[in-house]
């Protein structure tokens, strides 16, 4: 069958996208389209007269709806299959994009006439839903400048350009630098203790780039986690964990320095909310979240620090201390290239414990097959794998197939086990590429909308990516622990998208308070932890046996080993993003180095030396949306782990609590305030200490 042929792919909202059609050059023209589009629809809006819902709220929402589309399609690519043509294209249509979008709010006659619509006697008689969004969309609108002056609209609508290319600039920086590096040797001795599965990973790279042979192989080390982190805690040689330590110092440095991006990426977020009369940047940030002002979170942050300070001192110094033991030599001062590898040494010493143990029980495949049957038994829910297939411009798409951008991508349908209806669908694409981001992300293509007047349910098109260990030959991918949990993290962003059943987009999926939004993913790592959830999705790849229950309980109770430091390295990133949005002025046009030393200077351990600051590939705050939000994982960590306890009371696997849990917070989206969608879940207020006593800090 051959595929689909659109005039306009990147706008078409047909649930089946057709990637391969997806060009820089139909980019261009879509875009462009969708822009105009948008803004007839707009003027459309402000010419009329007799205000109601659908010619004024409705029809704003829906009237960028197609360049919104094909906008995060674009990106998308460039995101999983970057290229220079992408690059290109995304650099020569975003200031038209980022301008139109900014002069939305900015335009006068719109505010007035949705302001005149807002006082209507009909608002009255809206679902809630409907009436919040009238409410937030105003909010939107004071937000981003609609009550400025001519002068004042003016600088914001140039701000925002300016941030916006000076973010892509940043991410771009980030990956270019991560490509550039490399380590190739052909000395199976410097390997020495790294994982049979990573040595194997390293020499398929190496093949790939035409470097040694089956005869005489080479091993190629990258900046990519699934290299880094094997290498960091297990290479018996010093000099490598050395190497590949100051490998990762050059990211967003050198030619691809990104300290000047930060100065000018903070400089204009200062400016932009003193612009809107707030007095930080987080300030303006908070002001509708669950913190409510960049104040608060930042106390949230220290007070979690003082309460960890103690315990994280302790543990660090043990390991130093077991370090000396085992090595038979003093080490007044850690090298940080050896932290990890002698934590590990400690980990498997105090609990008989080796976390590569677990991988052969931890192939990718049955990971997701059996998270899948964990969570359709909760919420109700089944999924469907469709074939997929990845075409060149022009080529048919097979019979029942779904095209897919990449030869590794999965596709899956969602439908509800009561009604059959389907929910959503999505894409799983879970393996590292040099042309693919570093890092795990969930996504929205297309939200959904539940039924109304007639017209049956849209289901909602979502997709997850990350960078985990690679399958070798005839042999699955075999994860991590770690990686098992970056997988149930973003399915729980995914399921919080899929089972919304809200009836503004707006207002639907993960479009929540930022410190609301981990909640549903985070919550998801604890099923990893359940013995009973371990057996669902953890079998030998080769025997299919169970996972032994002694390996099981050896896991659970290494789980809190480096709890401290591991809680304390969160603090860590979100102390310097709040710091650098609160206290801007004090930082601003330092050297990075020093305002990175002296934010932290509390949040370490004396090390031989520090490195580069991880603020210049700190791609979270400068280019993925969470400025003056990183605090937000810890928050929504303090919420989930407290919500989970109902579920640890009531059955991790009980139909009633997953379906309460569906209910009240996955279906809901933003259709109310995230305070009172937990109440409805737990019965009253989060427990701020539930997060300190799962963690072991405190009992």
């Amino acid at each position: 069958m051959a595929a689909i042929m659109s005039e306009h792919p990147f706008l078409d909202d047909s649930l089946a996208i057709a990637w391969s059609q997806l060009t820089p050059e139909r980019a261009r023209t879509d875009i462009r389209l969708a822009i105009e589009q948008a803004r007839q629809a707009v003027d459309a809006i402000c010419a009329v007269e007799e205000p109601s819902y659908d010619n004024t709220f409705a029809a704003l929402e829906n009237s960028g709806a197609a360049l919104m589309r094909g906008w995060q399609r674009l990106n998308h690519l460039q995101a999983v299959m970057d290229a220079p043509a992408l690059r290109d294209i995304i650099t020569e249509l975003m200031p038209e994009v980022v301008m139109y979008a900014s002069s939305v709010t900015l335009r006068p006659d719109l505010y007035a006439a949705l302001k005149k619509a807002a006082q209507q006697p009909w608002v009255q008689e809206l679902s809630p839903v409907r009436q919040r969004f009238i409410s937030e969309t105003l909010a939107d609108f004071r937000e981003s400048g609609a009550e400025l002056s001519p002068e004042q609209k003016q600088r914001y609508a140039e701000i925002s350009t300016e941030l916006a290319q000076l973010s892509h600039r940043f991410g771009e920086n980030v990956l270019d630098s991560t490509n550039a590096w490399e380590y190739v040797t052909s000395d199976a001795a410097e390997l020495a203790g790294l994982p049979e599965s990573v040595r194997e990973e390293a020499r398929q790279s190496a093949l790939a780039k035409g470097l040694g042979s089956e005869e005489a192989p080479c091993w190629r080390l990258t900046l990519q986690a699934t290299s880094v982190m094997p290498v960091m805690s297990y290479a018996e040689s010093e000099a490598l964990r050395e190497r590949v330590w100051r490998g990762v110092g050059t990211k967003g440095t050198g030619s691809y320095d990104n300290a000047p991006l930060i100065h000018r990426i903070l400089a204009l977020r200062d400016e932009k909310a003193k612009l809107l009369g707030f007095a930080t940047y987080a300030d303006y940030a908070l002001s509708r979240r669950m913190a409510g002002t960049g104040a608060r979170a930042l106390h949230f942050i220290d007070d979690l620090h003082d309460r960890v300070l103690p315990a994280f001192r302790r543990e660090q110094e043990e390991i130093r201390r077991f370090a000396e033991e085992q090595s038979g030599r003093s080490i007044p001062v850690m090298k940080p290239w050896d932290v990890a590898f002698w934590s590990e040494k400690r980990r498997k010493a105090l609990y008989d414990f080796d976390s590569e143990e677990l991988r052969p029980y931890y192939s990718l495949p049955q990971v997701m097959e059996g998270m899948f049957s964990i969570y359709a038994g909760l919420y109700g829910i089944r999924f469907v794998e469709r074939p997929t297939a990845c075409l060149k411009e022009g080529e048919p798409l097979p019979e029942g197939a779904v095209e897919v951008w990449h030869p590794e991508v999965r596709y899956y349908e969602v439908y509800d086990e009561e009604s059959g209806e389907i929910l959503g669908a999505f894409y799983a694409d879970w393996y590292p590429r040099e042309s693919k981001r570093a890092g795990a992300w969930m996504d929205c293509l297309s939200c959904g909308l539940p039924p109304a007047e007639g017209r049956p349910r849209l289901p909602h098109l979502a997709l997850m990516c990350g960078n985990l260990s690679r399958p070798s030959g005839d042999r699955p991918a075999l994860l991590t622990h770690r990686e098992v949990e970056t997988v149930f993290h973003e399915f729980g962003h995914l399921l919080h998208q899929t089972l919304s059943n809200v009836e503004v987009r707006s207002l639907a999926g993960c479009n929540v308070a930022w410190d609301f939004v981990e909640l549903p993913s985070q919550i998801n790592e604890n099923w990893t932890w359940e013995p009973e959830a371990i057996d669902r999705y953890a079998r030998h790849w080769q025997s299919g046996e169970l996972m032994p229950e002694a390996l099981k309980r050896k896991m659970i109770a290494a789980r809190n080993c480096g709890a401290a430091s591991d809680f304390m390295r969160q603090l860590c990133f979100g102390k310097l993003d709040l710091e650098l949005h609160v206290h801007t002025a004090r930082y601003l046009n330092r050297d990075i180095e020093e305002v990175d030393r002296e934010i932290l200077a509390d949040y370490r351990v004396p090390l031989t030396e520090q490195g580069p600051s991880m603020l210049r590939a700190f791609s979270h705050i400068f280019d993925g949306g969470y400025e003056s939000g990183y605090y937000s994982y810890k928050w929504a960590e303090m919420l989930e782990a407290d919500a989970f306890r109902r579920f640890a009371e009531e059955g991790v696997f009980n139909p009633q609590t997953g379906r309460d849990f569906r209910r009240c917070i996955l279906s809901q989206g933003n259709s109310r305030p995230a305070a009172e969608l937990f109440r409805d879940f737990m019965h009253r207020d989060p427990d701020p200490e539930a997060l300190l006593r799962r963690s072991g800090i405190i009992s």
